[in-house]
């Protein structure tokens, strides 16, 4: 297995953070990597193919990693990825579900939707990246665990931790090219195993409820900011029946509506607590994200976090610093 290797090493340390984004952009997907720190940035990624699976080991300290709609090509292949927390601590929020994880954890991620990575001290990710039709002959409905975390000490997850973390560090591991695909085979059952086995789909969760469901999300995180966002609009859009998209929703557990308030709630709070952000006002982000009334915005948010958005926005902002 021939390894690359790319590092923020030698470049400008005015503007790294964006140029290491441009870097990332030519191997990975089009992220943009901002440091909780000023003084400096540092990341490192080492990437090898192991058959049609690309084993990629992300180093970073302290900063976020968003991927956003309009950095998603259309069209383009549906490949997913299996991050394994390897070391350290991080914040993921993908689908509408926020996954705090630890060494030892997995998520799995579609890099055809936007997702959100943070962490808060040294970090070092695995990234097991499928092709969806691959993916699909070992976990044949992926979408039904994007976002979900799957805990280190559920089943057969340690195991599966400890393999992709020596294929990630081993340096070709004496795996010729003969050998290759059939590790490769090999690793992609043992996760689908921990993840059958780790997070039980519910009865109802068949192949085609958990797509239907996945274009509802697709389509409510597409027009989030949308202030005429509404189960009707989303039947209007989608062109299927009301009682239809209840139905499909439900398997989730929660109501459309619930979902879209969420969902503004949890990004209007990560922008706040964001100093990237720190110029625009609170009525600013919240009408950004589809509000438009304040006070709705100021209940529900203290409804949500048990605190004022004013106070929240302070409290983490002096937190980052």
């Amino acid at each position: 297995m021939a390894r690359e290797f790319l590092s923020t090493a030698g470049l400008p340390i005015d503007g790294r953070a964006a140029a290491w984004s441009e870097l990332y952009a030519t191997r990975m997907s089009h992220c943009e990597f901002t440091p909780r720190s000023k003084s400096g940035f540092d990341a490192e990624l080492s990437i090898e193919s192991l058959g049609p699976v690309k084993l990629a080991r992300l180093t970073v300290e302290p900063c976020s990693v968003e991927l956003k709609q309009s950095s998603i090509a259309r069209n383009a292949p549906r490949l997913y990825n299996f991050l394994l927390q390897a070391e350290g601590a991080s914040t993921f929020v993908h689908c509408g579900k926020e996954s705090e994880l630890e060494a030892g954890d997995f998520v799995l991620c579609d890099t055809g939707l936007p997702h959100f990575f943070r962490t808060d001290g040294h970090s070092v990710t695995v990234m097991v990246r499928v092709p969806g039709n691959v993916l699909r002959t070992y976990l044949p409905t992926p979408e039904q665990y994007c976002g979900q975390r799957l805990g280190r000490a559920s089943g057969l997850t340690g195991a599966v931790a400890a393999m992709t973390r020596e294929l990630s560090t081993s340096e070709g591991g004496g795996i010729g090219p003969d050998s290759e695909e059939r590790v490769a085979r090999y690793l992609l059952e043992m996760i689908s195993m921990a993840y059958t086995s780790g997070m039980a789909p519910s009865e109802e969760a068949t192949a085609i409820a958990w797509q239907r469901r996945k274009d509802v999300i697709e389509y409510i995180e597409l027009n989030l900011r949308d202030p005429q966002l509404s189960p009707a609009s989303i039947s209007k859009g989608l062109r299927v029946s009301p009682r239809y998209l209840r139905t499909v929703f439900s398997s989730g557990g929660e109501k459309m509506g619930s979902y879209i308030l969420r969902r503004r709630l949890e990004e209007c709070a990560r922008q706040m607590a964001n100093p990237a952000w720190k110029a625009h006002t609170l009525t600013e982000i919240a009408f950004s994200w589809g509000f438009n009334s304040a006070a709705h915005f100021t209940r529900t948010f203290h409804q949500k976090y048990g605190i004022a958005p004013r106070e929240y926005r302070r409290l983490h902002l002096e937190e980052g610093n």
